[in-house]
């Protein structure tokens, strides 16, 4: 195992050494200046492609797993963990001095068929995801500095959303409203009380009803000191005119609470004719990014920006939309940088202090 990761932190060296055209600045330059986290999330089977690993390491201070932290690539079945690719990309952001945020520790999505199907009751269902929090936290303890607690809890109408773990059958507090989000929340403490208790959601970073929901849970949490320390704000944007001062509203409003507010999944997905974006799509998604960007850096209380991937090459916006949106990424599938890597760029060099 050691020999693996020796060769493959050579195999970044190397990649670096060979890549003619890296930008005389790079994001995370930027961002360790600012004291800001500039991160991606990641799939640890691309790390040994060495321009997808010399591009990671050159430009980001923060990873994440794609999905290798989620329960149905990490436990395919109830009496075994598989730890191996999130393992990789720990010990490549150790290698690289980056952070490393988890993602996610509860979902009512993407969960494996011997849970979804296995017919649990309430109380087995409790055990089960208690043993299942504290294990993976243990494992990654001082190794993970931030946790997705919960993933995507509220429906578009700021209802708690009917899922295996609220009430299908749930883990025993179904129609209580967020007492089975506190509960998990709870629960993540306990297993690792150093690590940061993030709440992660889309489509809740405007002002509206789920995002109103997500205040006041967040408000409730915090006046009863129930264990969180931010909200992950997704910002998978398909529109090119998002409400930027509503978001700026809603991270004021949250932070204003006490807690951190995170930029955790962004991209701006285009269009496509005959598989390529057109010119004034990709200038348009250049100044989506930097609004979104300049929202968060106007907040200190908003310390992480990332994006969902890197590169366009391994998107996950192409094969959700089958193939009529995508180059949603600050790189393209060459690994180029892009107007909108441009405008990350550019904003991040100005810092925290411009307003614009």
């Amino acid at each position: 195992m050691q020999n693996k990761y020796w060769q493959r932190s050579l195999l970044v060296v190397v990649a670096l050494g060979l890549v003619s055209e890296c930008p005389a600045q790079s994001l995370r330059q930027d961002a360790d200046r600012d004291g800001i986290l500039i991160g991606t999330a990641v799939r640890p089977s691309q790390l040994s492609e060495p321009a997808y690993a010399s591009t990671l390491a050159r430009e980001f201070n923060m990873v994440e797993a794609e999905d290798a932290m989620k329960w149905w690539v990490l436990r395919k079945d109830r009496s075994r963990y598989n730890f191996g690719p999130g393992d990789e990309l720990v010990r490549f952001a150790e290698d690289n001095n980056m952070k490393v945020r988890g993602h996610c520790l509860v979902w009512g999505r993407d969960n494996p068929e011997w849970l979804t199907q296995g017919h649990f009751t309430s109380r087995q269902l409790s055990r089960l995801l208690r043993e299942h929090i504290t294990h993976l936290m243990k494992h990654y303890s001082g190794e993970v500095f931030a946790w997705d607690v919960l993933n995507e809890a509220f429906d578009e109408n700021g209802n708690v959303r009917d899922s295996l773990w609220y009430n299908r059958p749930g883990i025993g507090l179904a129609g209580k409203g967020t007492a089975y989000i506190e509960q998990v929340f709870r629960w993540a403490h306990k297993a690792e009380p150093r690590a940061l208790l993030f709440y992660n959601e889309a489509e809740g970073e405007e002002m509206n009803r789920k995002s109103d929901a997500i205040y006041a849970m967040v408000k409730d949490f915090t006046r009863r000191s129930i264990p969180i320390d931010g909200v992950g704000l997704q910002m998978h944007v398909s529109s090119m005119n998002p409400d930027i001062p509503a978001l700026a509203a809603n991270i004021a409003r949250l932070t204003a609470l006490g807690v951190q507010v995170h930029i955790t999944e962004l991209d701006v997905s285009l269009p496509l004719k005959s598989g390529s974006a057109m010119p004034d799509d990709l200038a348009q998604q250049a100044e989506v990014y930097r609004r979104v960007v300049r929202a968060c850096l106007n907040n200190p209380g908003c310390t992480a920006i990332q994006t969902w991937g890197f590169t366009d090459k391994y998107s996950w916006i192409g094969s959700h939309s089958r193939g009529a949106r995508g180059q949603a990424l600050p790189f393209d599938r060459t690994y180029e940088p892009k107007a909108a890597y441009r405008a990350l760029l550019e904003e991040l060099s100005a810092g925290r202090s411009v307003t614009h």
